[in-house]
């Protein structure tokens, strides 16, 4: 599915189809995501109501010297709903159990209700390429002058203080004191472990 296909931009007689945010209780995504394609379907809006998405991404976790990929929320306590608005679909997603709403609506007109504000196609198709990232995220929990002991390598159980983060590279440039001077190693994440 290509970008403007994902922002809404689909067949004809769909064009005011838009992604919207909707909060939820966090940590209940995935059971309200479930909840809403039920009301879709038995509510019969699947023509105004398009699609439901749990923001995702992979991520890999460094712990204990392993690397564990897993999946995580992008946005916890948020669905993206690609809908067009109008009084019978806002109810249906609205009236959900464990939603509570919808994110950024305008100011209310005259005594009606607030009008959901869509997401932009910029902020759509940021969202859309973070998911489809096949490369995991890396994410650590190491941080600028931590100690540290080196796990593998020439520097073996040598301790050392963190000096930069490469989040994206997976990597650690440590200062290593050697014959008593400062030397910068760099090092995988899978190569240091925090000092207790």
């Amino acid at each position: 599915m290509t970008t403007q296909e994902q922002a809404g931009r689909v067949k004809p007689g769909q064009e005011e189809a838009r992604w919207y945010i909707v909060h939820c209780y966090s940590g209940q995504e995935d059971q309200v995501k479930k909840r809403l394609e039920q009301r879709i379907e038995n509510l019969d809006v699947k023509d105004r109501v398009l699609e439901v998405i749990v923001p995702k991404e992979k991520v890999a976790e460094f712990k204990e010297g392993r690397r564990i990929e897993k999946s995580e929320r992008l946005f916890p306590g948020y669905l993206l709903v690609r809908m067009v608005v109008d009084d019978d679909t806002w109810s249906v997603v609205r009236n959900t159990p464990g939603i509570t709403g919808f994110v950024s609506a305008d100011e209310q007109h005259e005594g009606k209700r607030a009008r959901p504000l869509p997401l932009t196609d910029q902020e759509v198709g940021t969202i859309m390429s973070r998911m489809a990232a096949q490369q995991p995220k890396a994410k650590v929990g190491f941080n600028k002058g931590q100690a540290v002991k080196i796990t593998d390598g020439p520097f073996k159980e040598f301790i050392g203080i963190i000096d930069e983060v490469q989040q994206d590279r997976g990597k650690v440039k440590v200062l290593v004191s050697f014959f008593g001077r400062e030397t910068p190693v760099e090092l995988d994440f899978l190569q240091v472990e925090r000092v207790v």
